[in-house]
């Protein structure tokens, strides 16, 4: 009996252990490798997904088949009887809502080529090997109508930079992952740059070594997805490979030797039991400060602040710079996410993902030099930023900290009962900001019951000047099912409650004008603002031919703070020349309810204007006494008209192209808008201002697979022009300038291009990639009205370089901005009295002192400009994988 329970025992083992290790390459039927395919053992949750190079290695049973799967290509089983496996996916059918999220549709997903709706697709292998520091600076370089840039000192802003889509600003593009809505930043960008009076999902927080691929809907979908998608959708799908994993070093620095940066992250999965997995990233990174200050000009700086030539001229002579410190500021993170899923049964899921991001960033305001912050003002400044001496006082720079924690976390159920697709999902999410002042001192002149000084003297250096913060928990609730060959159909609906908090600061901080530099939050600012929607959905698509499909869908949404609104969306596709050439268009309208931060937002804040340096104005809000005795209507949500035609076409095997008309119509746009002289003070408001109407053209193209030697050649061309990006009605009051048009609607590239060459030849990879940033023109505050300023087109090469050393070790080069290219800004005269202005050096330079305080800003102005200023970088990563 014991041998009989022994030989058992071996037999279990041995089935246990009788496994065999299969591996291979998967394919597009154009021969290009698919990163990111999921290959999972049929029937357990033991699964892998292809590397950058389209390679897997599974372990799996002895028996077992594998199923192959990716978003737009058909499902292929392959019993695992070989060691080696090689697969070739075809484009030519769909999947099942269980195994991948598809943006754009609410019914069954379509691949890109049979989709009515433009939508780019972006791997992880084109996100690193940009080689940028985060996620939001790679689209920069990968998506035409996508920008981002760095902005001058600008305090809060320091922490996430405004993005856009098609110009239209951050709050009009919906971010989700994995399908479901990300929050919003607890950020609300106030000062002069681009994205003013927005806020958006901070996507520089997620971890690009977590992305499977970036899924970019180019068109209006709220009726499809609710509020913030005038512009477009960007859904992020994390990736779910349970073995192959890797970790990855990163480092580099500018050609001016700062801005080191220093970066370690790893991504792995396993399995969990036998049906469930989990993948998991860990992203720690590190990046100095890099600053290009201008030199600055003293007899601007004389006159503004009203000190004699020869005292400006002595201490620039030691800091030319005014000890100005213009870059980009140090920044650390820690950055964690998990995905994760359980089969309950053959017909059911369990879902989950999360992920918590730390960071940390320190700036610092203009530098109060010693003439702006005299010792005659303010004697006892020798104290506190000196040893005592009148000799050893130079003035002084605060510096502002900021502290970021953001979250998301969804859990949800799917099941396919009948060939309805059920997916039940609750989401949280929400960001956390608070700030730190220090180096500085409130001035206001306040004395206590007897007669000291509160502040002067007295004063604290270092101050907590509160912050914001923003939550949300989102119910989903979608079913869908594909009722015949002909006819999908989907519904759901959506509940939705924000929270938005502004945290109190120190007395110090806000009493009086405050700290000096950034003010804190007054208690009468300060508090905590909640609301909720209820929304629902119907989507219905036919399939009138194999070749032409019609789609439609209607949303209605309600608000408790200021109502409901109904949307639409119509579109449709027809393919023909045996599926070369596809015709797309879709006609949609939208909203954007305003943003609890635009609703409820009420400071003071610091801000340069020209000729009088830095000065303290103040935003009061739609809902505030202030408000009503100024005759300010509250907010109500922007309406928009979509309308997108295009072609795609695939002539031959390696080639196609795309081209996308689009034309968006904003009505009730909300505006934070320019500061005006009130019985309250200086003082801006947000309002529902004027109409706008933003149209253009996306072209991208790709022609691959060219042998060349023993390698293989591809390029790539992308495009966004924009024809139109204007008001075309008036303003609602008189509080809307010059200035904020053109931050609103010139600041950004007006063409964008991109054009990329990859070569892959042996164990090497090479890519050189050209970026074009088309002009920006601004009207910066102070600027004569008879100017304008222009950013010169420019150019920007990357050049990056691969080698796999072995099958486990990859090393990467990336030169970004290879030549060095730096932004450039001219004057151009909008009439004859500007000519004559221009024909002035006098007035020139006084113009340029104006724009650029002093020439602190010399490169970029003030307000803003088109693409990074730092120069030349060197990238150097080390990737091994498990």
């Amino acid at each position: 009996m014991k041998k009989f329970a022994f030989l058992l025992f071996l037999l279990n083992v041995s089935f246990l252990f009788a496994q065999k290790e299969v591996s291979g390459v998967v394919k597009d039927n154009t021969g290009n490798p698919l990163p990111g395919v999921n290959i999972v053992e049929k029937g357990t949750q033991n699964g892998v997904s292809t590397d950058m190079d389209g390679a897997y290695k599974i372990k799996v049973k002895e028996g077992a088949t594998l199923v192959f799967s990716y978003v737009g290509f058909s499902k292929l089983e392959k019993a695992a009887t070989d060691a080696v496996i090689n697969v070739v996916l075809s484009e030519e059918g769909g999947q099942n809502l269980d195994e991948v999220v598809v943006t754009g549709t609410r019914t069954a997903p379509r691949s890109n080529t049979t989709s009515a709706l433009p939508i780019d697709v972006l791997s992880s292998k084109d996100l690193t090997s940009t080689g940028q520091a985060s996620f939001d600076k790679a689209l920069q370089y990968k998506i035409p109508s996508f920008n981002t840039v760095q902005t001058p000192v600008n305090d809060a802003t320091s922490l996430l930079d405004p993005y856009e889509i098609r110009n239209m600003g951050p709050s009009r593009t919906l971010i989700l992952i994995n399908g479901k809505r990300k929050n919003l930043s607890s950020l609300l960008y106030v000062q002069t740059s681009p994205g003013r009076g927005e806020t958006g999902a901070d996507i520089s927080a997620i971890p690009t070594d977590a992305i499977e691929r970036v899924e970019i809907l180019r068109d209006g979908a709220s009726a499809q997805y609710g509020s913030d998608a005038i512009a477009g959708v960007m859904n992020i799908i994390l990736k779910k490979n349970t073995n192959g994993g890797s970790v990855t070093v990163r480092s580099g620095m500018t050609s001016e030797g700062d801005g080191e940066m220093l970066g370690v992250s790893m991504n792995n999965g396993a399995t969990v039991g036998e049906k469930g997995f989990v993948n998991y990233t860990v992203d720690f990174s590190k990046v100095n400060l890099s600053n290009r200050p201008g030199t600055v000009d003293a007899a601007g700086e004389a006159g503004d602040f009203g000190a004699s030539l020869s005292d400006v001229q002595a201490f620039l002579a030691k800091k030319p710079d005014a000890g100005n410190i213009n870059g980009s500021p140090e920044t650390a993170a820690a950055k964690f996410l998990v995905n994760g899923g359980f089969s309950l049964s053959d017909e059911t899921l369990l879902y989950y993902n999360a992920a918590y991001v730390y960071k940390k960033v320190n700036s610092f305001a203009n530098y109060r030099t010693p003439y702006w912050r005299t010792l005659a003002d303010y004697p006892f400044l020798k104290d506190f930023f000196g040893n005592g001496t009148p000799a050893s006082y130079q003035g002084y720079v605060p510096t502002f900290t900021g502290d970021l924690n953001d979250y998301n976390a969804t859990l949800g159920y799917k099941s396919t009962k009948n060939d309805w697709n059920t997916d039940a999902s609750i989401t949280v999410g929400g960001n956390t900001q608070t700030y730190s002042v220090d180096n500085s001192f409130n001035r206001s002149d306040i004395q206590d019951a007897d007669g000291n000084n509160v502040y002067l003297e007295n004063s604290p250096i270092n101050f907590k000047p509160g912050g914001t913060s923003f939550n949300h928990v989102v119910g989903n609730l979608d079913i869908s099912k594909v009722l015949s060959d002909k006819i999908s159909i989907g519904f759901g609906s959506e509940i939705r409650t924000e929270t938005f908090e502004v945290t109190e600061g120190d007395k110090a901080s806000w009493d009086g004008i405050g700290a000096d530099s950034f003010a804190g939050n007054r208690p009468e600012n300060s508090g905590k603002w909640n609301r909720y929607n209820l929304g629902a959905y119907f989507d219905l698509a036919y399939d009138v031919t194999e070749d032409f499909l019609i789609n439609g869908t209607v949303r209605y949404e309600d608000y408790s703070d200021f109502g409901d609104a109904t949307v639409w969306k119509l579109s449709s596709r027809y393919k023909f020349l045996d599926d070369k050439i596809t015709l797309r268009g879709s006609v949609s309208t939208g909203f954007r309810a305003p943003t609890l931060h635009q609703i409820y937002t009420q400071k003071s804040q610091y801000s340069f204007v020209p000729g009088q340096g830095i000065q303290v104005s103040g935003i009061i809000n739609n809902v505030s006494p202030q408000a009503r005795q100024l005759g300010i209507d509250r907010l109500d949500a922007e309406k928009s008209t979509n309308i997108t035609i295009g072609i795609g076409a695939k002539p031959m095997k390696n080639f196609n192209f795309t081209i996308d008309y689009y034309n968006i119509k904003v009505e009730d746009r909300i505006v934070l808008g320019d500061k005006v002289n009130t019985q309250f003070g200086t003082v801006a408001w947000f309002e529902n201002s004027f109409d706008s109407r933003t149209s253009g053209l996306d072209v991208v193209a790709n022609y691959n697979n060219i042998e060349l030697g023993t390698g293989k050649l591809g390029f790539n061309l992308s495009g966004n022009i924009t024809f139109q990006n204007e008001r075309i009605s008036p303003v609602k009051s008189n509080n809307f300038g010059q200035t904020l048009e053109s931050l609103m609607f010139t600041s950004r590239p007006d063409t964008k291009w991109i054009l990329g060459a990859n070569y892959e030849i042996g164990k090497f990879g090479f890519s050189l990639n050209n970026t074009y940033f088309g002009k920006t023109t601004f009207d910066q505050d102070g600027l004569n009205a008879n100017l304008k300023t222009e950013f010169i087109p420019k150019v920007v090469t990357d050049l990056g370089v691969t080698f796999s050393a072995t099958d486990k070790l990859t090393l990467a080069l990336n030169v970004n901005n290879l030549l060095n290219v730096l932004p450039e800004w001219k004057f151009k005269a909008e009439n004859a009295a500007g000519t004559a202005i221009l024909a002035d050096p006098a007035q020139v330079k006084n113009q340029s002192n104006l724009i650029t305080f002093n020439q602190r800003y010399s490169q970029m102005t003030y307000d803003g400009y088109h693409f990074s200023q730092l120069g030349t970088m060197f990238n150097l990563s080390l990737n091994y994988k498990f």
